[in-house]
């Protein structure tokens, strides 16, 4: 695939083989980004886990100091006492057992996050082939059952992601924009790393964190020690 001139006049600033600190790959990250968007930062991560082993899996959440920079549409999936608080609490949608019957009908839906009570958990199953493939379906694991609605919500609002490896034990996420500027890109960096730190799963063997890469939308990887 032929770059760009642009793309290679980037890519000249990032030292071929080299393995940059931390605060150096989000410092040349920002930099290398000239799109005239407000482009995302991403972290990309190599892991050392068998992703066919079901104990080897990582999966959690981390709330980023300063969020991502994206703002989450979220849908409450709850029973009746639970509206009002999901209402107050900032939903942007509120679901009831009729709504999920429409939701099946259509096919459709217009939010990035969704939340339930457990009692509403059993009635989801009948939209499960529309949200799992889309990575909506509430989990516990990512903290997004429970009954305490109103906190769920603030969370998933303020900065709360979810994280987890692929099929090919590879990790990407968004961590910020350019325009958050290095200090509040590497606190978000420096959280998210802690978190998959501290989820290794017992099983894994030998170097967990293999390689880590930071872009930004259209920009060059930069790899880096998560130790430096």
């Amino acid at each position: 695939m032929k770059l760009s001139k642009r793309m290679n006049a980037l890519k000249g600033k990032v030292e071929k083989g080299r393995v940059y600190t931390k605060q150096e790959a989000v410092a040349l990250a920002l930099e290398t980004s000239n799109v005239k968007f407000d482009a995302g930062v991403e972290l990309h991560m190599r892991l050392g886990i068998d992703p066919k082993k079901g104990d080897q899996q990582v999966r959690a959440t981390v709330t980023l100091p300063h969020g991502t920079g994206n703002t989450k549409r979220v849908a409450a999936f709850v029973d009746g006492e639970h509206e009002v608080e999901a209402k107050n609490a900032g939903a942007d949608f509120v679901f009831g057992e009729q709504d999920i019957e429409a939701i099946a009908q259509k096919k459709q839906i217009d939010f990035d996050v969704a939340i339930a009570t457990p009692a509403m958990m059993p009635k989801l199953a009948k939209i499960a082939p529309i949200l799992g493939p889309k990575g909506l379906m509430p989990n516990p694991k990512t903290d997004t059952v429970g009954k305490n609605v109103g906190k769920m919500i603030a969370d998933q609002k303020g900065g709360k992601i979810a994280f987890k490896n692929d099929t090919t034990a590879n990790m990407h996420v968004l961590i910020g924009k350019v325009s958050f500027g290095p200090e509040k890109i590497a606190a978000n960096l420096d959280a998210i790393l802690d978190a998959i730190r501290r989820h290794k799963p017992s099983g894994s063997k030998g170097v967990y964190m293999k390689t880590a890469t930071l872009t930004t939308s259209m920009g060059p990887g930069i790899a880096f020690d998560t130790a430096a």
